[in-house]
């Protein structure tokens, strides 16, 4: 019988599973909806029945462990703590709910962590010691590695980036301060970058034709592409300040590699080509020239259970 994990990621509105061997390769994948468990409880035994249909449809495989990517997890703890976008509220201790439930060795992180750890047993940072994984979408997550290990630190929540405060007193953020990186190095970010600028400047833009709702990151970079001026600075501005998060996380880390995943990182040269150039101007002169900002290997659909079940397969191996 082939071993797999069930890589699981808990999202505010679907729960996606997948069985997943020690290759990376997804042989089964199943769905929960999130919201339709008020209970943790409820959702475990859900998630148990789910697994347990799973596998009955493929008996050629083995089901050793659950990895789980959510909101607001505490690797350390084996908790969910807080999650503003679940109906679950306060301190879940959803390891050992789940170890009661299922018998299987569950281990749990959040989403920028899994993303490092399915990078590094999957994706583009086999055999890299020490990087940084920066997930661009709504918000920004940073999973930070060193010396092989994912920094957890002290209360598990350590390596929350896109919290750094880059402008004092700046935008406001969803955590209730201002300034912090992710208003500004995001896919939000950069739509409230085309917002301003359209606010503050006349050129003409592609950009002006749609309704805010209707401005994403990748009609920014669409824009871009076609020699809009408005997406191009608003692009740069975003670059700079990737960049200059990039710069302040190498002073204490030291990195060999920076992956960058998300949506904002589908732009391409668009984003990267700035990311560089500003990253290598920003940096402390001793570190310029020792590492590297590269796309992340993993697929983008794929990406979520696979950094989850590395979880499990990082220990078995």
């Amino acid at each position: 019988m082939k071993e797999v994990v069930a890589g699981v990621d808990i999202g505010g509105t679907n729960t996606m599973i997948g069985f997943v061997d020690a290759e990376g390769v997804i042989h089964a994948e199943g769905r929960l909806l999130t919201p339709d468990y008020a209970f943790a409880d409820d959702f475990v035994i859900a998630l148990d029945a789910k697994l347990k249909e799973m596998n009955a449809a493929h008996p050629e495989l083995k089901l050793i462990g659950i990895g789980i990517g959510a909101p607001n997890a505490n690797f350390n703890n084996g908790t969910i703590e807080l999650a503003p976008n679940l109906r679950w509220k306060g301190i879940i201790p959803l390891v050992r709910i789940t170890e009661r439930r299922t018998g299987l060795k569950t281990r749990i992180t959040n989403d920028a962590n899994a993303a490092a750890l399915g990078e590094m047993i999957f994706g583009a940072a086999k055999g890299v010691k020490h990087f940084i994984i920066l997930t661009l979408g709504t918000g920004l997550g940073s999973g930070i590695v060193v010396d092989g290990e994912v920094v957890y630190g002290h209360t598990g929540f350590a390596g929350e980036m896109g919290h750094m405060t880059v402008v004092e007193g700046g935008r406001v953020c969803g955590c209730g301060r201002r300034g912090c990186l992710e208003t500004y190095a995001s896919a939000t970010g950069l739509v409230r970058t085309v917002l301003a600028l359209l606010s503050d400047r006349r050129d003409e833009s592609l950009l002006r034709e749609l309704k805010g709702s209707e401005i994403t990151s990748r009609r920014v970079a669409e824009a871009a592409a076609a020699g809009d001026i408005i997406a191009q600075e608003a692009l740069d501005q975003t670059a700079r300040m990737i960049a200059l998060g990039i710069a302040n996380s190498v002073i204490f880390s030291s990195p060999e590699v920076i992956y960058l995943f998300g949506g904002l990182a589908q732009a391409g040269d668009a984003i990267f080509v700035p990311v560089r150039k500003y990253a290598d101007e920003l940096v402390q002169p001793v570190f310029r020239g020792t590492f590297r900002i590269e796309p992340s290997g993993l697929p983008e659909a794929q990406a979520a259970i696979l950094g989850a079940s590395a979880l499990i397969w990082k220990e078995a191996k």
